[in-house]
């Protein structure tokens, strides 16, 4: 009996060694899908509603740039960067969302130009609200779609692209030149760092009650929308 009860033992230990192994690779299996969609998968406990940082964001007004109508259910605030490949993914999402949810849903864009890796941005972010200041709200959403739809343009390329919408690009250029919206620039920077933004895009999701959910980063659709059906209750 001495002599058997080894080998059964060797053996046993081996099943839970395998069982061991099985279960780990398992997990690291979890991990790495989270991981490719930045671990935002489930997004319902990553987002919690009404923390201080979100609550510090300016109240959406008549003056912001809003695709929709302020009478929405649900108004998702982005802060953008227009230099910024992951804003040009999230701008893409944004345009479906906006298309599939049919009035429910509007969307505000405030300028997070990140200086330090992306030099363009900011005068960028100047030139859209001299387009806006020239041609008005929906022209401004049409530079906005040009620049994202682009290969990145450069400075000189921006008067052609005001004029691609409707306008006089020595107008533009002028407005451009005098960097009279530096300033309007640099609030909407301020109001992204004070409620929470550290990296673009950022956005914060509001309901009609009040509540609010924050996106971090260009998550795909599937979350978005996730996101949005819970600020819905649906």
């Amino acid at each position: 009996m001495k002599n058997l009860s080894i080998p059964l033992a060797i053996v046993v230990a081996g099943f839970l060694v395998s069982g061991a192994i099985i279960f780990s690779n398992s997990m690291d299996s979890k991990k790495n899908a989270n991981s490719a969609t930045g671990g935002n998968v489930d997004n319902s406990a990553d987002n919690i509603e009404n923390t201080d940082a979100m609550d510090n964001i300016k109240p959406v007004s008549a003056d912001d740039h809003i695709r929709g109508s302020l009478e929405a259910e649900v108004v998702v605030v982005e802060f953008s960067d227009f230099q910024c490949p992951f804003c040009q993914s999230f701008h893409s999402t944004m345009v479906r969302v906006i298309d599939d949810y049919n009035g429910r849903v509007a969307w505000v864009y405030r300028h997070f130009p990140l200086d330090s890796i992306h030099p363009k941005a900011r005068k960028q972010a100047q030139g859209a609200e001299c387009v806006a200041e020239l041609g008005g709200n929906d022209a401004f959403w049409a530079y906005a779609d040009k620049i994202f739809s682009g290969q990145n343009p450069e400075l000189s390329q921006l008067s052609s692209i005001a004029q691609s919408v409707g306008l006089s690009s020595s107008s533009f250029q002028s407005c451009l030149d005098s960097g009279k919206y530096d300033a309007e620039v640099a609030k909407d920077l301020n109001d992204a760092t004070a409620s929470g933004g550290n990296g673009t895009p950022y956005s914060v999701v509001i309901s009609k009650n009040g509540s609010k959910y924050v996106i971090n980063g260009a998550q795909p659709y599937e979350v978005v929308k996730q996101i949005i059906d819970d600020a819905l209750g649906i």
